[in-house]
């Protein structure tokens, strides 16, 4: 079987690992030179303690045994088990942690409900101010700046793949056919497009009411630490956003105690991955409003400065990049993505919002397996 394979972004690339898995012919096009859009602006966090149950928390859990497995393989994709650290002051936040670890589910996301002493030992960069924490060992962590390019190279040594950069595919033709910018038809027996959130043009065309929004956010990343940050980190506000700690915890925490006007403004957690350089890659907001603003704002980041020095302890070091990024999420958010059949062998698959770096190799899965691959 020949797959085409239209968006090299982390969705569209896992599409390519399990045709290429499965022994088929690869054609993957990227209207950038690389992929350039979310896949590479995200923390780069197996994020399974937040997912919903059901197939959200499943899809997760799968994505996360495919990650560890493609790691192996893929040492460029730097695939790290470091589990999750969401440390907790107030006793409405501790009620939401010790509600998460009560779930039915909660083993099999690695949920448990430790001491400040504990999380200290779990992770000594934490020396900040702290009553106790949630621990989530599920959680895990790979790079996104050089992911791309390492699958790449690894799908490159298949013989069975070629990468097509500098094209965008401007007309699908049916059949398996697509035509991009330079002329060129590009014909298989399946074609998958993954346009991230470049949801204008071509896919509008095809899909005129889908049901996918956009969304903005802002992030940094500083210097190295100089030490290291042995989890990811989260904050509280993080319960108010996953929807795995919704509870009546959860409630009383959003009526008793409100977030910074800061965060309530730009809709803010804080989540932190340390990247192999020893740097903090730190966020985020969300936007969801359009049309959206095309200048980062200081306040978040300020914001976010203050929370990260209260649970370490000390300054952090100093920030040498800022930017935003956008990703394309379901407005159904209890979906965890758009699979939809535009044309005859044409698929769509957008939408997997903030899930998408964990949840990318089972998404892609399930495409392979529907689609019969």
């Amino acid at each position: 079987m020949r797959v085409i394979v239209v968006g090299a972004g982390v969705v569209g690339t896992m599409h390519a690992w399990h045709a290429v898995e499965r022994g088929h012919e690869v054609v993957q096009i990227e209207r950038e030179s690389e992929a350039r859009g979310a896949s590479l602006r995200n923390f780069g966090q197996i994020w399974v303690s937040g997912r919903a149950g059901g197939e959200e928390l499943e899809t997760a859990l799968r994505a996360r045994e495919l990650w560890e497995a493609i790691g192996a393989r893929v040492p460029g994709l730097g695939f790290r088990a470091i589990g999750s650290l969401t440390p907790v002051r107030s006793d409405l936040e501790l009620a939401v942690a010790e509600a998460a670890v009560a779930r039915s589910d909660a083993p099999a996301r690695g949920y448990k409900l430790v001491t400040a002493d504990e999380a200290r030992r779990i992770n000594p960069a934490l020396r900040g101010s702290f009553t106790a924490a949630l621990w989530c060992e599920r959680d895990a962590a790979v790079e996104p700046r050089p992911a791309q390019l390492a699958l790449k190279e690894a799908l490159l040594a298949s013989g069975r793949y070629t990468y097509l950069g500098g094209r965008e595919v401007r007309d699908v033709l049916g059949d398996g056919s697509v035509r991009d910018d330079h002329g060129d038809v590009h014909t298989g027996d399946a074609v998958v497009l993954c346009p991230g959130a470049a949801l204008s043009g071509l896919v509008r065309e095809l899909v005129p009411d889908l049901p996918v929004r956009r969304v903005r956010l802002q992030m940094m990343q500083t210097d190295p630490l100089g030490e290291p940050l042995t989890t990811s980190v989260a904050d509280a506000d993080s319960f108010r956003y996953y929807p795995a700690y919704a509870s009546e915890a959860l409630d009383a925490l959003n009526a008793g105690q409100d977030q910074t006007p800061t965060a309530a403004a730009h809709k803010m957690q804080l989540l932190m991955v340390q990247r192999r350089d020893g740097g903090l890659t730190i966020g985020d907001t969300h936007e969801y409003e359009h049309p959206f603003a095309f200048d980062t704002i200081e306040d978040p980041y300020e914001h976010l400065t203050e929370v990260v020095e209260s649970f370490l302890g000390r300054p952090l070091p100093r920030i040498r990049r800022r930017w935003a990024g956008v990703y394309a999420q379901c407005t159904d958010t209890s979906r965890v993505v758009h699979r939809q059949q535009v044309r005859d062998g044409v698929w769509l698959v957008t939408g997997p919002g903030g899930r998408g770096m964990t949840c990318s190799p089972a998404i892609a899965e399930k495409t392979a397996n529907e689609l019969g691959w």
